[in-house]
């Protein structure tokens, strides 16, 4: 479904210096995925995601959604194909501090849907699913740090994308909200089989993938995922 061939990306940060973030990477993720990029700073895991996210282009190589080869589309193109098939969830959440949770879910297809009207009552039955009714009208300072990803995530899934991925979406959270959050996505992925690719340096959330993919110097290693029973991952029951 997405797939990177022979992907390798190279950042000059002088005319004598040159860092190859990513090295001839070759992978294949396909519908209703579950996959966790681990890896330390540095190793590539972040610029991975941003080519399968549609953010960045590769120096060489080919990223292939749906049969079409990203790196020869557009600006235009990028940006619908990142509208309408991506979500993304970020470490800090990223939300409109003027605008209240119901405003920021609603933000991605602002710019494009005319019935307003509509538009609001879907974010507001996606922050319903994700246990926020009584916290539409809150602002993000109003919010908890679990409350804000919660939001990110029913933003994520405005456009109903075939495709969600995560940057780091637990490093900003204390362990058991993180791992609530992880669930929810789960319960996504099985319930509606969204695929999540979900990029963390924290070894403990491996478990939760049927695919695990280790990152070190921008080279790809796929991984068997841990047992699920084995610690130190405990889900909680609630988020």
């Amino acid at each position: 479904m997405i797939e990177l061939k022979q992907a390798t990306k190279l950042y000059r940060l002088s005319e004598r210096v040159e860092v190859r973030a990513l090295d001839n990477v070759n992978l294949r993720i396909e519908d209703g995925d579950f996959v966790i990029i681990l890896g330390p700073s540095g190793s590539g895991k972040s610029t991975m995601l941003n080519m399968l996210g549609a953010l960045d282009r590769p120096t060489s190589g080919s990223v292939i959604l749906d049969d079409v080869d990203l790196a020869r589309l557009s600006d235009n193109g990028l940006s619908k194909i990142r509208r309408y098939k991506i979500g993304f969830i970020f470490q800090f959440f990223n939300l409109v501090t003027t605008l209240t949770a119901v405003e920021n879910v609603m933000l991605p297809l602002s710019p494009v849907e005319r019935n307003k009207a509509k538009l609001q009552q879907k974010a507001e039955s996606l922050l319903t699913s994700m246990g926020l009714e009584s916290r539409m009208d809150h602002r993000p300072t109003e919010l908890s740090g679990g409350e804000q990803q919660r939001v990110a995530i029913a933003r994520a899934l405005m456009a109903d994308p075939r495709i969600i991925l995560g940057d780091e979406p637990t490093g900003n959270l204390d362990s058991k909200t993180g791992h609530d959050l992880i669930r929810i996505m789960k319960e996504l992925n099985v319930e509606k089989g969204i695929t999540f690719i979900i990029v963390s340096h924290d070894p403990s959330i491996a478990s939760v993938g049927n695919r695990v993919i280790q990152m070190k110097d921008g080279h790809a290693t796929e991984v068997p995922p841990p047992n699920p029973t084995d610690p130190p991952t405990t889900f909680a029951s609630s988020a």
